[in-house]
């Protein structure tokens, strides 16, 4: 099938593109001495993993135990799940567990006890700490419940403690590059603090950091033992918009059939909805929402256009893109456009394929 025939919502993936995005961040990575466990809940992808192998990554980074047993099958042998442990999987666990080396989050007291009754295959275990985000994890300061948390882990026959890991998700509401350095500094000096703090006692911990943003911008990453960024593999809007990357480092497209025009109001009908790109959106006090920027498809890909040609409005099949008044007489019903997503890594779920500018179709878990 070639991009002419397209017929309904289709996410196109430049593997040029998406190939050049994981050796860059490897190889920042990798200068900067620093374990990259890549994490790969944006692409979901065997074929995309096997590209991450070619840069030499041997390590990963999973959102589920389903996607890593997805992993584990295509022979990636050390993973961590980062997402806290659900205790009613503990069975499937343990069956992974006596596959591969498997990593679990603890981000709160008394689970490590809960586990110790359930595990019977032995598992590393990282403390969750929140440093400023607020969504799970024991807060960095919070050494009364982090000791606790380390007490309950020692005294686990299977639970091996590997450190301290954090998200920094606060850092996709920064209003600046200036301020996503800020918060990944305080969450890289928390974790510092605590590694400082515990190390006579765990002489092995280690700490580790992944956001995409911070792991772009950032270039202090002392006493980080490993970062875990994932969206920098395909990029999106969202991560244009915070500077962490350009446009012309964004390797997906949701190309959209046109369905119809009007133009006295300058908007177009897209067949592509909030079940293709979510509902996810940017803005600022002074423009309307943004759930998607417009590109033009060519035969080398796409190019985005200029000003302020965007989805406005989201519903669940459809799409109103709005366009400046130079393109409204341009493009009408049956032609395709291209709508650069704001949040990749949930159209990527959305859409369960990508569809290669060479004609492949490539799948996900």
């Amino acid at each position: 099938m070639s991009i002419s025939n397209i017929s309904s919502p289709t996410l196109l993936l430049n593997e040029k593109i998406c190939r050049n995005n994981i050796r860059q961040m490897t190889l920042k990575i990798s200068a900067a001495s620093v374990l990259f466990r890549p994490h790969f809940k944006t692409h979901q992808s065997k074929i995309i993993g096997g590209w991450f192998r070619k840069e030499g990554i041997r390590a990963i980074t999973v959102s589920s135990v389903k996607m890593a047993e997805y992993f584990a099958a295509d022979g990636w042998e050390d993973i961590t799940i980062a997402f806290p442990v659900n205790l009613r999987e503990s069975s499937a666990i343990n069956k992974l567990a006596g596959q591969i080396k498997l990593n679990i989050l603890i981000a709160g007291t008394g689970i490590a006890t809960e586990l110790n009754k359930r595990l019977s295959a032995n598992v590393g275990a990282w403390i969750k700490i929140d440093t400023g985000y607020g969504r799970s994890g024991i807060r960095y300061d919070n050494t009364a419940d982090i000791d606790s948390c380390l007490s309950e882990i020692g005294k686990s026959a299977h639970l091996s403690f590997e450190g301290f890991l954090s998200h920094t998700g606060n850092t996709y509401h920064a209003g600046s590059r200036n301020e996503i350095l800020e918060l990944f500094e305080h969450a890289r000096s928390c974790l510092v603090d605590l590694k400082d703090r515990y190390i006579k006692d765990q002489p092995g911990l280690k700490i580790s950091l992944g956001d995409t943003p911070s792991s772009s911008v950032c270039t202090n990453f002392q006493g980080i033992d490993e970062l875990r960024p994932g969206n920098f593999v395909f990029y999106d809007l969202m991560q244009e918009h915070l500077g962490a990357c350009s446009l012309n480092q964004v390797a997906t497209l949701l190309a959209c059939p046109v369905v119809a025009s009007y133009s006295k109001r300058r908007e177009i009908i897209i067949y592509g909805g909030a079940i293709h790109l979510s509902k996810e959106f940017i803005s600022n006090s002074k423009e309307e929402r943004n759930f998607g920027q417009v590109a033009l498809l060519t035969q080398k890909g796409w190019d985005p256009l200029p000003g302020s040609n965007k989805v406005v409005s989201l519903s669940q099949e459809h799409g109103i893109v709005r366009l400046d008044k130079e393109y409204i007489g341009k493009i009408k019903a049956g032609d395709l456009i291209g709508i650069i997503a704001v949040h990749s890594c949930l159209t990527a779920e959305a859409m369960k394929s990508y569809y290669s500018l060479d004609g492949k179709i490539i799948d996900h878990m």
